[in-house]
């Protein structure tokens, strides 16, 4: 269900919406998943000077975590379904940062 996902910068989307350019991009190649049970994943950082390799790693893992976990997933379903009672507080507390 997930083919693309697009990241940009929090500033740039206040600005542009959803004309915002990303900064990174993946994409899922399915193909192989039922056959063989993998999925492959290529990340492209758009802009070097917003994001480093470290980062983009950051996200796509902190990203795979939210869809791969149970707990975390709700958020997900919170913030597409429930978004009047999603809270961001939620999404921190279970990565273990800190709001404040």
């Amino acid at each position: 269900k997930m083919p693309h996902i697009l990241f940009t910068g929090l500033e740039d989307y206040k600005a542009r919406g959803t004309q915002a350019a990303p900064y990174f991009t993946v994409t899922y190649y399915k193909e192989f998943a039922e056959t063989k049970g993998v999925v492959l994943v290529r990340g492209d950082i758009v802009f070097t000077s917003k994001l480093s390799d470290s980062e983009a790693r950051w996200l796509l893992e902190t990203t795979h975590s939210f869809y791969m976990n149970d707990t975390r997933y709700k958020l997900v379903e919170r913030f597409n379904r429930e978004t009047r009672d999603f809270e961001f507080e939620d999404v921190l507390s279970s990565l273990g940062i800190s709001a404040g």
